[in-house]
């Protein structure tokens, strides 16, 4: 596998390169574990869509675009009042 530079900020370097350490891992493995374990926008919206599909033929879920705004609104004001506390 070859390797490739990337520019980075120092105190964002020394940071996780100290979080690598503290789970015994250089900072190389580190970050080669973490983009495995990330999705790219596209893999979540396919997920997204998978797991609609199967909501929808297990129970019939099938929001409209209103009812995901509202229920994204209503999130966000419940994430909000705990985080005001």
């Amino acid at each position: 596998m070859s390797d490739a530079n990337i520019r980075v900020p120092e105190e964002a370097k020394e940071r996780l390169a100290a979080i690598a350490a503290a789970e015994g891992l250089s900072l190389r493995a580190y970050l080669a574990r973490l983009a495995e374990t990330l999705l790219t926008p596209a893999e979540r919206a396919e997920r997204a869509e998978k797991a609609r599909a199967v909501l929808q033929k297990w129970n019939g879920y099938a929001p409209t675009p209103a009812d995901e705004k509202n229920l994204d609104s209503e999130l966000d004001r419940r994430l909000n009042q705990v985080t005001a506390r």
